[in-house]
């Protein structure tokens, strides 16, 4: 694909971490997403990305009688470029309704997925008709007069988006009231299969919570929220309300990767023992441990459990966290390292750690591992 058939998109967070793509209204540009992605990006690799003639994408990527599948069919392109073969996904109105369509007819593709603001369905056609038909008469500076009204509760703006509304491609913007007006996929909601979020916003008067509801009770084990004190881009109006929504929604898949590993590596009688023993005040850090630890670090393919393995008994010997220790060394014979191995490894703990932390390790790995492991300077009988 040349770059001029390519969205403009804005990548940030961890180039390893799970992929969340993140889709704009109609109108708006990547900076709807402003007060919400950086905090996202602390977990997951997110792509902002501009609908064609809005922001910095082309204008010619669909033209008259687009449809939604077309937009769809130009973020799967981006994703490939990207080499996300599976991605989760969130997007606001029109955006929402690309990440609708991704998860009915792509369902491979789409691990997580959050729509705000949008619906199955947008009216019928004859309204986005009208204002495709009035977009490309007089150009969009009249309608951009009307943005705050169409997309915030009175008193509140965000002027950056309304300029990008004002200074959208008549064009493109009229194509994508083209995908708006011939958009209706209520007759495939019930065979979405990711998670699936809904946020509402209950001030709302272009997808009322209404909309959102119809497709929670479509699409099985799906939830909904509903954001007081917000209008259509309640993402930029109450990110502080959107943002928490969000997070725990796509950190459900860390969280569940975590424990996976968690378990793979630590092995289920101890995973179970500290589950069973968890209590409200150790709730949050369980919680904690399995999502960062985890679902975000051990999970990085940058290093392979082996290495990892051996920076941990480093580390625990340094420190001279000897319960600890004998956890990891159980662990490190599942992560693939030999007894002779791990020898060697303390070994060079008495060189950067000292020989007492060195001997104290030895004495730990003697009780977990037995007589296989040979002490410094002896061999195993």
């Amino acid at each position: 694909m040349t770059p001029d058939r390519t969205l403009h998109h804005v990548a940030e967070g961890p180039a390893t971490a799970p992929v969340l793509v993140l889709g704009p209204s109609l109108g708006t540009s990547t900076a709807l997403w402003d007060a919400v992605a950086p905090e996202l990006s602390l977990t997951h690799r997110v792509v902002r990305w501009d609908l064609p003639g809005h922001g910095r994408s082309p204008a010619g990527l669909i033209g008259p009688g687009a449809t939604v599948a077309d937009l769809a069919r130009l973020v799967l392109d981006l994703a490939d470029t990207l080499g996300a073969d599976r991605f989760s996904y969130a997007g606001v109105s029109l955006g929402g309704a690309v990440g609708l369509h991704l998860a009915a007819h792509h369902p491979e593709r789409v691990e997580r997925l959050a729509v705000l603001c949008s619906s199955a369905h947008f009216g019928g056609p004859a309204p986005w008709e009208e204002r495709a038909a009035s977009v490309r008469r007089e150009g969009l500076a009249k309608l951009a007069e009307t943005a705050d009204a169409r997309w915030f509760t009175p008193g509140f703006t965000v002027p950056r988006l309304v300029d990008d509304h004002r200074h959208a491609d008549p064009e493109a913007y009229a194509a994508c009231c083209d995908a708006l007006a011939a958009f209706d996929l209520r007759d495939r909601l019930a065979g979405i299969t990711a998670p699936t979020l809904l946020v509402a916003g209950r001030e709302d008067p272009a997808t009322p919570p209404a909309h959102l509801r119809e497709i929670a009770d479509a699409v099985a084990g799906s939830a909904l929220t509903e954001i007081p004190g917000a209008s259509h881009l309640a993402v930029a109006e109450r990110p502080e309300a959107v943002l928490p929504a969000l997070r725990a929604h796509f950190a459900e898949a860390t969280v569940r990767s975590g424990m996976k590993v968690r378990r793979e590596v630590l092995g289920d009688p101890h995973v179970d023992r500290a589950q069973a023993r968890q209590t409200e005040l150790t709730a949050r850090f369980q919680d904690f441990i399995s999502r960062y630890a985890w679902g975000e670090i051990w999970t990085d393919p940058t290093l392979s459990r082996r290495e990892r393995s051996l920076i941990t008994l480093t580390a625990l010997v340094a420190h001279g966290h000897h319960d600890e220790l004998a956890l990891h060394l159980r662990a490190a014979g599942r992560n693939g390292l030999s007894d002779e191995e791990i020898a060697a490894a303390l070994l060079q703990t008495a060189v950067y750690c000292g020989v007492p932390a060195a001997n104290s390790a030895f004495a730990v790995a003697q009780q977990v591992l037995g007589a296989s492991t040979p002490e410094p300077g002896r061999s195993a009988p």
